[in-house]
């Protein structure tokens, strides 16, 4: 499949960067009945297949999802090689978020300008919502190498880390998350202000998907080998 591809800058000595995606989906689901979150579905389509065809269709030069708990069960969706998405393990699931980003980086190829991290429990981030932060991230102020989402001053996802952020997090460790680098260099981070809610909207729990209903009008629904 063709991927649309982003928009000439309006800059003459601009360039467009090439940008790699993360999907994160390694977690338990403890909160949904140990269950995975990216296996809902959204008008009879998964979660995770819906975030892979906007990543896709919004030009991403590779696409990586971090996979953990339920690996197996998430596998069998078939859609992921579809999109032509490769995944790896994380073999500690258990460790948290930072360990599934630095296992995703670490598969990433190194001739990256950026990486869009982005989480697979997200419904409503679509192709305009990714093309829109990299749009962000090309116009970032100069001197920062990180752009997250501000939606009235909450913290918002996916996020974008430039190269050298991802040489940074790699070199500190285990302990070092997108998270714990912004708190080293608040003023290397370009929180990009947005009214879209978009960015704020996941799925951590039975209320979150009433929420969602309440402000989208969308249900969410299990498929059904996973109904209880």
């Amino acid at each position: 499949m063709n991927a649309t591809m982003l928009p000439t800058p309006t800059s003459p000595d601009a360039a467009w960067p090439r940008v790699g995606a993360i999907v994160l989906a390694a977690g338990a689901g403890r909160r949904m009945g140990h269950r995975p979150k990216c296996l809902l579905q959204l008008n009879g389509r998964s979660l995770i297949d819906r975030q892979l065809e906007a990543v896709v269709q919004a030009g991403l030069a590779s696409v990586l999802v971090v996979l953990g708990h339920h690996a197996e069960r998430i596998q069998q969706e078939a859609t992921l090689l579809q999109w032509g998405a490769r995944w790896v393990v994380n073999p500690d699931p258990d460790a948290g978020h930072v360990s599934s980003l630095h296992t995703g980086l670490q598969a990433l190829p190194p001739d990256l300008d950026a990486v869009m991290v982005l989480l697979a429990d997200q419904p409503m981030i679509d192709v305009s919502a990714i093309q829109a932060l990299i749009h962000a991230y090309a116009a970032r102020p100069q001197g920062t190498h990180m752009v997250q989402p501000s939606v009235q001053n909450l913290p918002g996802n996916p996020v974008v880390l430039s190269s050298t952020v991802v040489s940074q997090i790699l070199a500190g460790g285990i302990q070092m998350g997108a998270r714990q680098w912004q708190q080293l260099h608040p003023e290397k981070t370009y929180r990009w202000k947005t009214p879209d809610a978009r960015y704020r909207l996941d799925v951590d729990n039975a209320q979150d998907l009433q929420t969602l209903k309440t402000l989208t009008g969308h249900s969410l629904l299990w498929p059904s080998d996973l109904i209880r």
